[in-house]
């Protein structure tokens, strides 16, 4: 059984965390551990059609994020990795600086501390210098910067689509099989429309 600790923050784009749940309750074997901040709450509201009792339905496991003695705030409990999707600039900030205040930021220390897979999907634009030396500094730290940058080469037909695209890089990099996007195999080198 594979264990995977899902954050979702108040940034924008609580849909990357929400259909990232949905999809590891459909991998075979994944057991999750969900953290969501009291903005997250207020975001899904006013972003979805969902109801936070259900989003926190679809994780096998859910944790306040007050509780800084939950299972997931300690380095003995194994997991396979954490992300943070969609990581608000405050969260990612918290993580650069081991602040480790709250459940989700101490469970992403945590990641960190113990060489364990850490993805932030940061959700900020545009990001001025002292944004970017804190991402750089994560980085350093060992965590992986996956912004939710939409690819357009698949030909994307509607939202879900630039969604999956970006889930299905979070989950190559947790090595769990999906079949959301294949390998790239080149260019189809068309002659351009007149």
């Amino acid at each position: 059984m594979r264990r995977i600790v899902v954050g979702i923050s108040g940034a924008s784009g609580v849909v990357y965390g929400i259909r990232l749940l949905e999809l590891l309750r459909a991998a075979a074997g994944v057991e999750t551990h969900l953290v969501l901040s009291d903005p997250a709450k207020r975001t899904i509201i006013e972003e979805t059609d969902w109801v936070v009792k259900d989003v926190e339905a679809l994780a096998t496991h859910r944790h306040d994020n007050k509780d800084i003695g939950a299972s997931i705030a300690s380095g003995s409990f194994k997991t396979d990795g954490m992300v943070i999707a969609p990581c608000s600039v405050k969260e990612a900030a918290s993580v650069a600086h081991c602040l480790a205040d709250n459940l989700m930021t101490r469970a992403a220390d945590v990641t960190l501390k113990e060489g364990r897979p850490l993805i932030l999907l940061v959700r900020e634009t545009p990001l001025h210098v002292g944004h970017l030396r804190m991402l750089t500094q994560l980085a350093e730290m060992g965590a992986v910067i996956l912004p939710p940058m939409p690819a357009f080469y698949h030909r994307p037909k509607q939202i879900e689509d630039l969604v999956d695209h970006t889930l299905a890089r979070v989950l190559d990099r947790l090595q769990i099989p999906q079949a959301l996007i294949g390998e790239w195999q080149g260019t189809n080198r068309r002659p351009p429309r007149e």
